[in-house]
Protein backbone atom coordinates (compact mmCIF):
# COMPACT_ATOMS: atom_id res chain seq x y z
CA UNK A 1 0.00 0.00 0.00
CA UNK A 2 1.56 3.52 -0.97
CA UNK A 3 1.77 6.43 1.39
CA UNK A 4 -0.39 8.42 -0.59
CA UNK A 5 -3.11 5.62 -0.69
CA UNK A 6 -3.31 5.18 2.84
CA UNK A 7 -3.72 8.79 3.38
CA UNK A 8 -7.09 9.08 1.78
CA UNK A 9 -9.78 7.41 3.79
CA UNK A 10 -12.69 5.39 1.94
CA UNK A 11 -15.33 6.99 1.43
CA UNK A 12 -17.00 6.69 5.18
CA UNK A 13 -20.56 7.05 4.17
CA UNK A 14 -19.81 3.67 1.68
CA UNK A 15 -18.43 2.41 4.39
CA UNK A 16 -21.50 2.51 6.99
CA UNK A 17 -23.79 1.14 3.76
CA UNK A 18 -21.58 -1.85 3.52
CA UNK A 19 -21.99 -3.06 6.86
CA UNK A 20 -24.54 -5.56 7.45
CA UNK A 21 -25.29 -3.62 10.99
CA UNK A 22 -25.13 0.17 10.93
CA UNK A 23 -22.50 1.23 13.59
CA UNK A 24 -20.61 4.59 13.77
CA UNK A 25 -17.23 2.49 14.82
CA UNK A 26 -17.13 2.02 11.44
CA UNK A 27 -13.46 3.40 10.13
CA UNK A 28 -12.52 3.92 6.43
CA UNK A 29 -9.12 4.12 7.77
CA UNK A 30 -8.79 0.80 8.85
CA UNK A 31 -6.47 -0.49 5.61
CA UNK A 32 -3.89 2.26 6.80
CA UNK A 33 -4.21 1.24 10.68
CA UNK A 34 -3.81 -2.51 9.55
CA UNK A 35 -0.83 -1.45 7.74
CA UNK A 36 0.86 0.26 10.22
CA UNK A 37 0.04 -2.68 12.79
CA UNK A 38 1.42 -5.04 10.18
CA UNK A 39 4.88 -3.15 9.47
CA UNK A 40 5.31 -3.58 13.28
CA UNK A 41 4.82 -6.81 13.36
CA UNK A 42 7.16 -7.60 10.95
CA UNK A 43 9.99 -5.20 12.08
CA UNK A 44 9.93 -6.28 16.01
CA UNK A 45 7.72 -3.01 17.17
CA UNK A 46 10.38 -0.43 16.01
CA UNK A 47 8.36 2.16 15.32
CA UNK A 48 11.00 4.16 13.67
CA UNK A 49 11.01 1.55 10.49
CA UNK A 50 6.86 2.48 9.79
CA UNK A 51 6.49 5.97 10.77
CA UNK A 52 5.78 6.59 7.22
CA UNK A 53 2.43 4.27 7.72
CA UNK A 54 1.67 6.36 10.87
CA UNK A 55 1.93 9.70 9.31
CA UNK A 56 -0.51 8.19 6.53
CA UNK A 57 -2.95 6.94 8.87
CA UNK A 58 -3.03 10.44 10.68
CA UNK A 59 -3.54 11.78 7.62
CA UNK A 60 -5.92 10.14 6.66
CA UNK A 61 -8.25 10.18 10.03
CA UNK A 62 -7.41 14.30 9.64
CA UNK A 63 -8.99 13.86 6.15
CA UNK A 64 -11.95 11.71 7.00
CA UNK A 65 -12.55 13.86 10.30
CA UNK A 66 -13.18 17.13 7.91
CA UNK A 67 -14.94 15.00 5.38
CA UNK A 68 -17.82 14.26 8.88
CA UNK A 69 -17.36 18.17 9.49
CA UNK A 70 -18.03 19.05 6.33
CA UNK A 71 -21.12 16.71 6.03
CA UNK A 72 -22.84 17.63 9.15
CA UNK A 73 -22.51 21.40 8.33
CA UNK A 74 -24.60 20.72 5.33
CA UNK A 75 -26.84 18.70 7.02
CA UNK A 76 -25.89 15.32 5.89
CA UNK A 77 -26.84 12.54 8.37
CA UNK A 78 -24.49 9.47 8.77
CA UNK A 79 -26.49 7.40 9.35
CA UNK A 80 -27.54 7.13 5.77
CA UNK A 81 -31.02 6.47 6.71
Amino acid sequence: MSGAAASEPEPYREKFKAREVYTKVADPCEAAAKASMDCLDKNDYKRSQCLHLFEAYRECKKTWISQRRADRRAGKDASLT
